[in-house]
């Protein structure tokens, strides 16, 4: 990986969906995405079909610091037009600002060389500092799960150095 990423400002977006605490050492990643798939017909206005997959990292989140034993929060969720009916055990939540997007290619469990790129190479040489919002990925039609051919954009917070 070795792609420049386009820069884009992300008006504020409207989603609902389902978050859980979590680590990665006690990863509850896919049980997060069962439930939500099941329920996510009850919403009543998506826009759309991509997912996002979304990390909210206490302050002051270091990528250097890094652990599997951080904790943060993880969602899943749909783009909705309004938040007008929010079903039962499901929150909205809004995104907005400037990001970085990056494609990974491969699957979710080969996301190591990725992050490493965008942490270790191109954030420190850009002209960018890591900003403290939401990290996360849209999974459009490109997205395979664990396939070697799948394809999801990294999105990653950024403000001017």
């Amino acid at each position: 990986m070795n792609t420049a990423p386009r820069i884009e400002q992300l008006l504020p977006k409207k989603l609902m969906g389902m978050h859980v605490r979590m680590t990665l050492a006690e990863n509850r990643t896919a049980d997060l995405w069962r439930t939500f798939m099941l329920r996510r017909r009850e919403i009543s206005n998506i826009v759309g079909t991509d997912l996002y997959s979304i990390q909210v990292y206490d302050h002051g989140w270091v990528p250097k610091a890094f652990t599997p034993h951080i904790t943060f929060d993880r969602w899943a969720a749909v783009e909705v037009s309004d938040i007008t009916t929010i079903p039962a055990g499901m929150e909205p939540f809004s995104l907005e600002g400037y990001y970085a997007v990056f494609i990974h290619h491969g699957p979710p469990s080969a996301f190591m060389p990725t992050f490493q790129y965008i942490f270790q190479e191109w954030l420190p040489a850009s002209d960018y500092v890591l900003d403290d919002r939401p990290h996360f990925e849209i999974l459009g039609e490109k997205y395979k799960n664990e396939h070697p051919d799948s394809e999801e954009e990294i999105w990653i917070p950024i403000r001017p150095r």
